[in-house]
């Protein structure tokens, strides 16, 4: 395999070209002998449907990564449009973000009340990735609400500008289509 990377982009200008793309926002967790961790994390995605696989790509030097690392497992926890308080949280450092939340055990691993989405993952393989680690996750559960996503573009959170103008058919029409 060839690689070009002697004639990388400069770091500002790929760092301010992907601050473009709309990312999911969501927070990683993990439990071990430490306790609770877990981090906020936005470079999440679907990767395999056969057998159902997604990616995280963690710093190599986060300790959150580290504790995943000894535990083999993980908790993905999908960010609803009301939670840009809780991605805050989970960035920052120095600080108990599990004290300052409202949380559950769910198959042994943190579980944030109130997320829009929750997969829980045995890991699968970790990637080798320039200053990061990849990592994919086997989806072993998985669980969702209807709500809009948080999403994170331009250094700002949002949410997906249609989400609640999308038509959504009566329960009746949902009923009498299962009826058929």
């Amino acid at each position: 395999m060839m690689t070009t990377e002697s004639r990388s982009v400069a770091p500002q200008v790929f760092r301010d070209m992907m601050a473009g793309v709309c990312a999911p926002v969501t927070v990683v967790t993990t439990a071990g002998e430490e306790g609770p961790a877990g981090a906020t994390v936005s470079s999440f995605a679907s990767l395999s449907l056969d057998p159902p696989l997604v990616t995280v790509a963690f710093d190599r030097g986060s300790r959150v990564l580290a504790q995943i690392l000894t535990e083999g497992r993980f908790g993905v926890n999908l960010l609803g449009h009301a939670q840009a308080d809780l991605a805050i949280l989970f960035a920052t450092r120095g600080v108990d973000r599990f004290a300052q939340i409202d949380w559950h055990v769910d198959h042994g691993l943190p579980r944030l009340d109130g997320a829009a989405g929750w997969l829980e993952c045995d890991l699968h393989e970790a990637v080798e990735g320039g200053d990061h680690l990849l990592l994919l996750g086997h989806v072993v559960g998985a669980s969702r609400a209807e709500l809009p996503p948080l999403v994170y573009a331009y250094r700002t959170f949002g949410t997906h500008s249609r989400y609640d103008e999308r038509r959504r058919p009566a329960i009746t029409d949902s009923l009498a289509a299962l009826a058929r």
